[in-house]
């Protein structure tokens, strides 16, 4: 009799410890879990609290969260004949489980081999300045190309930027070079017009100068008032004969008539 109670123990502990979790499934907010009954696709269910029959039903978790991938360096030679070395960043979920786990035996690892192909064939079609400088164009680019590849196995591509350009040391130095040169005639266009510009106003002021006479005048004794501002040293200027022939030619006619 003690022998039939300990063996209806046994399987009273064994059902409790191995089957009960078996059964019992919890299934949080950001998964599913994808149901195969004896190798039949049952559906996927969650999140929340069911119940799947042990040793029958086969559950797989999957997640339905926004997942980073780093798509490993990529060496890519551009349409203009440009070695460079490339890498870049995807962003994904699972938009389908059941398609996830039915279609494909490992969507990431599956969506990491079809971004690094489809980003050196999209950048191999594309010339050096067009990598550098139209960088969010060839992003959106690799995120619809990718995005219809992974579709049918539920998987949705949000998001493809491209992180680090890496070129040849010989490049580097040639585009330096290729910068330095630019900004110096930029330069000296500035430095140029600047120039021509100032000619103009000079030709201008002596225009207006050459109809008044009085504007040189006044331009000297400006000249004289800004270097007695210094007030350490002693000027001896000599006094113009033009500011004489002014105050002259104002005492003339009053000459005249006392004669």
């Amino acid at each position: 009799m003690d022998a039939n109670i300990l063996i209806v123990f046994g399987l009273i502990v064994f059902v409790l410890i191995i089957v009960l979790p078996m059964t019992f499934k919890i299934i949080p907010e950001w998964e599913r879990g994808v149901i195969l009954r004896l190798g039949r696709l049952l559906g996927a269910k969650g999140p929340g609290f069911f119940v799947i029959i042990p040793f029958v039903d086969r559950m797989i978790r999957v997640d339905l969260r926004t997942l980073p991938m780093d798509v490993p360096p990529q060496d890519v030679i551009t349409k203009d004949n440009v070695t460079v070395r490339v890498d870049a960043v995807v962003y994904f979920r699972v938009i389908d489980p059941q398609a996830a786990v039915v279609k494909i035996s490992d969507h990431i690892r599956a969506t990491s081999l079809i971004s690094q192909t489809t980003l050196r064939n999209v950048l191999g079609q594309s010339e050096l300045d067009e990598l550098l400088a139209q960088r969010e164009t060839l992003n959106q680019k690799l995120q619809k190309i990718i995005d219809e590849q992974t579709d049918p196995w539920g998987v949705k591509v949000s998001i493809v930027e491209i992180k680090n350009v890496e070129l040849p040391e010989t490049m580097r130095r040639s585009m330096a070079a290729q910068a330095e040169a630019e900004r110096e005639k930029r330069a000296k266009i500035i430095h140029a017009d600047g120039e021509y510009q100032a000619s103009e106003r000079l030709a201008q002021a002596g225009a207006i100068i050459a109809r008044e006479p009085a504007t040189l005048q006044l331009r000297y004794l400006q000249t004289l008032v800004e270097i007695a501002s210094e007030k350490n040293s002693t000027i001896i200027f000599p006094l113009p004969i033009d500011l004489i022939t002014m105050f002259m030619k104002k005492l003339q006619p009053d000459e005249k008539d006392k004669g």
